[in-house]
């Protein structure tokens, strides 16, 4: 049974070791939302070098330090990641994705999720010497296999 925090208000990592192991994904998103001109400057390049490279980047370091920067979250042994970013420069709009796969014993929904804000901040880091009002919004888990919990597809 997985240990939850007590009375005394002390948090605890869940107990995953009886668990078995089984293939898990997930896939979550998120958006920079800016100005059509804001990104046209990211997609051509900035003096900080290609920002939708480095954001894709950002986002496999988001990955891998995912159980760094949640206490809850397990280390968890993440078999492949892929970090899309999708420009809509007549919207103003950047679509983060990403895809994360592990075999382990817990879920890679967190690690997804934090890819996808990592990437998007990496975006707004550049996007704001262009546009201070752009806006990160939109993260969310899209999809997730595998695990006790089984397969979850969000609604539109």
């Amino acid at each position: 049974m997985a240990e939850q925090a007590g009375a005394d208000g002390v948090t605890r990592i869940v107990e995953v070791g009886s668990k078995p192991e089984s293939a898990r994904e997930a896939v979550a998103e998120a958006w920079l939302l800016t100005t059509p001109a804001a990104v046209a400057e990211l997609v051509a390049g900035t003096k900080k070098g290609a920002p939708l490279e480095t954001a894709k980047v950002a986002g496999m370091i988001g990955v891998k330090e995912t159980p760094r920067l949640l206490p809850h979250c397990h280390p968890i042994r993440v078999t492949g990641a892929d970090v899309s970013v999708e420009p809509d420069e007549a919207a103003g709009r950047i679509r983060v994705q990403t895809t994360v796969r592990a075999f382990d014993r817990t879920g890679v929904e967190m690690e997804a999720l934090t890819a996808a804000a990592v990437a998007a901040l990496s975006l707004y880091d550049t996007a704001k010497a262009f546009d201070r009002a752009a806006r990160i919004d939109g993260v969310r888990l899209l999809a997730k296999s595998g695990g006790k919990s089984g397969d979850y597809r969000a609604e539109r």
